[in-house]
């Protein structure tokens, strides 16, 4: 009879088979997200001002931000095992994001705290009456993420990974540590120097729809639904395009799906395309379909836009299931 040991190396919970001798996939945590956080500061205006215009604010508020971040957020949110990899710094914004994560039930042993680091900060304006978003963001100086022991060790103990935009440079070697069993799922914002690697090696990678105006794709010249079936072509793994308030499209056993968004009155679309991402990660950690899985995201997605900042829309899971039940995937063409 095999016998079940654990062994711990710093804040890691290895375990082990007594007879072989090898690390055991214990599934620790549904999603592991790697990526960045940073500190939200969102101005409501009744319209984004022009050049040289002066307009009131109507109010202000600052939370949690960055892709990885809010994507961890969502999947505890929802009831799931997060570990959320990251780099913040020493400062009172890094303590605030620290703070954030801590309050929705993320853990946050993997979270590098960098002695005297800028924890980045964007400036978000939103439009009251649309919920529309424009985003000034500072560029991330703390170090970068790179992969080692404690790292490939708790990619083991995980389901799925969530790659934000920022750690697009760690795309192939991520998925030698990972293999074939555990997912990789692609958070593609533009293009990015070492997007090609993500490109063959993510099991899903999931731009918004801007990404196909990319130059480097030249795709220019072809209808929308085009483009996403050349995309396609270009890539190893599953395509889902995600396209605002209109839902998502993704392409499976010959034909191009739409899913269409539900009604939400949104006030704030920050956090969308990041909380999409985090269902869709933790819907297929829970074994449910493609269909399914941009359903479930969908829901989430434009529930989201609730309420403001982008985390305290997010709905449960209950909430969520009963949305996406009512969505439904419709072909939108045959593809040759």
């Amino acid at each position: 009879m095999h016998k079940i040991k654990e062994l711990k190396i710093g804040i890691f919970r290895i375990f082990y088979d007594t007879i072989n001798l090898e690390p055991l996939n214990m599934n620790n945590y549904d999603v592991l997200v790697i990526g960045r956080s940073c500190q939200d500061i969102i101005a409501v205006v009744n319209q984004f001002p022009r050049e040289n215009q002066k307009l009131p604010l109507e109010f202000r508020l600052t939370e949690g931000g960055g892709q990885g971040g809010t994507a961890s957020c969502c999947i505890a949110r929802l009831g799931g095992r997060a570990a959320y990899v990251g780099r913040l710094g020493d400062d009172e914004e890094g303590r605030f994001c620290l703070k954030r994560l801590k309050n929705f039930g993320v853990p946050t042993d993997f979270v590098d705290i960098v002695k005297g680091g800028n924890t980045p900060v964007a400036y978000v304006f939103i439009t009251a009456d649309s919920g529309a978003r424009s985003i000034i963001y500072e560029r991330n100086t703390l170090p970068k993420i790179k992969i080692n022991a404690p790292l490939e060790e708790l990619v083991r103990q995980t389901r799925v990974i969530l790659m934000d935009p920022e750690v697009t440079y760690l795309g192939g070697q991520l998925k030698s540590v990972a293999g074939s069993k555990i997912k990789i799922i692609y958070d593609s914002e533009r293009w990015r120097e070492g997007i090609e690697d993500v490109m063959r090696t993510a099991d899903y990678f999931i731009p918004s729809s801007e990404f196909l105006a990319a130059a480097e794709l030249e795709i220019d010249e072809i209808s929308f639904y085009e483009k996403i079936i050349k995309l396609d072509n270009m890539i190893a793994g599953n395509l889902i395009i995600t396209h605002g308030e209109k839902g998502a499209y993704y392409i499976t056993g010959g034909c191009l799906y739409h899913v269409s968004a539900p009604d939400v009155t949104a006030v704030d679309t920050v956090g969308a395309g990041d909380n999409f991402h985090a269902a869709f990660a933790l819907a297929l950690a829970r074994g449910f379909d493609l269909h399914q899985m941009v359903k479930f995201a969908v829901a989430v997605a434009s529930l989201s836009c609730r309420e403001y900042g982008g985390r305290q829309g997010v709905p449960t899971w209950e909430q969520a299931q009963e949305v996406a039940g009512i969505l439904r995937e419709k072909i939108v063409t045959s593809i040759s």
